[in-house]
């Protein structure tokens, strides 16, 4: 009878998009690779280029060329990071994921208390950080923005949360069951359930560059995801209708009323022209409302493929979502 084998190591995925990340790359790499060494585990990297014309997808082959668990998907367009996180968590064959970005502000230091924390049996564990490193603008326009979310989502997302988690395969194979064209990440992962946990961790400054995800791009997420997670805005539109068709109403008696007691009254083109135009406007504002989800439902129809890849290198294509 032949000796038991020993059973492989857990293997880790890190999950990293990238997009113009050229000056970052090569530190996150070597910060990075200092702490996997130390783990008892086996390790691979998924670095998904967004679509990035400098050097960073040109540094990434660069270091994969000596180092065959550094594998790089590259995206044939910007799909945005809400895709590229998908196209990693797909192509990513690790029994842990871990998805951060390159760009040092949620160290690397921080790799082992993931797995620690992970391994007590949680399924998925979010990064908090204990204080922003940013500037006081940046600060406004995230508390802003999780704002947004909080009072309009109602998805209890953790205050402070960083883009650093970890998760299971288990939690990666649900979350690939989620074809939604139409994507908040958090919004999934909340949705998804199982057991999670959070980790606080000391978050530092940007190694290099500037941050791509700019307030526009926060708020444009911040209504994906009302969108995608919330009947509010029709819920609120039917309210304020009724509201109005109640103060209508009462205008009306009031108006019948006067005449009824011989009030002399007349009212004025101004008047009467605004009322016409604010009653446009109103209507307008909330046909819109109701326009984006038939917008949001006819794109999920069409079950396009969430990404389109151009070149792996060192794996294979995952298979294309719909």
């Amino acid at each position: 009878m032949s000796p038991a084998q020993p059973a492989a190591l857990p293997l880790l995925s890190l999950v990293v998009p990238v997009y113009y990340e050229e000056e970052c790359i090569a530190q996150f790499i070597a910060e990075t690779g200092a702490v996997l060494a130390s783990l008892p585990l086996r390790h691979e990297y998924v670095f998904v280029d967004d679509g990035s014309t400098d050097q960073t997808v040109a540094i990434i082959k660069e270091h994969a060329r000596t180092n065959p668990a550094i594998r790089l998907v590259e995206l044939s367009y910007n799909h945005g990071k809400q895709a590229a996180v998908t196209a990693g968590i797909a192509h990513a064959k690790g029994d842990y994921l871990l998805y951060m970005d390159p760009d040092l502000q949620d160290p690397p230091t921080e790799i082992p208390h993931f797995v620690t924390e992970l391994e007590k049996g949680y399924d998925l564990v979010f990064g908090i950080r204990r204080e922003k490193m940013d500037g006081p603008l940046n600060k406004l326009m995230s508390s802003v923005f999780w704002g947004t979310l909080d009072r309009f989502t109602g998805l209890a997302i953790p205050k402070g949360l960083a883009v650093m988690r970890i998760f299971t395969r288990r939690f990666a194979d649900q979350f690939l069951q989620y074809p939604e064209q139409n994507r908040f990440i958090e919004g999934i992962f909340m949705h998804i359930g199982l057991k999670r946990s959070t980790l606080l961790i000391e978050q530092r400054e940007r190694f290099a560059g500037t941050s791509k995800f700019n307030f526009s791009r926060k708020m444009n997420l911040a209504f994906d995801a009302i969108f995608d997670f919330s009947e509010k805005p029709l819920k609120a539109a039917v309210k304020f209708g009724a509201f109005l068709s109640i103060a209508a109403s009462i205008f009306l008696v009031g108006i019948l009323l006067a005449k009824l007691f011989l009030i002399e009254f007349q009212a004025g083109w101004p008047s009467l022209i605004g009322a016409i135009v604010l009653g446009t406007g109103i209507q307008l504002f909330f046909v819109g409302i109701v326009a984006i989800y038939i917008g949001r439902i006819y794109r999920e129809t069409k079950r396009r493929p969430l990404f389109s890849v151009k070149e792996v290198t060192n794996g294979v294509s995952a298979p294309v979502l719909h």
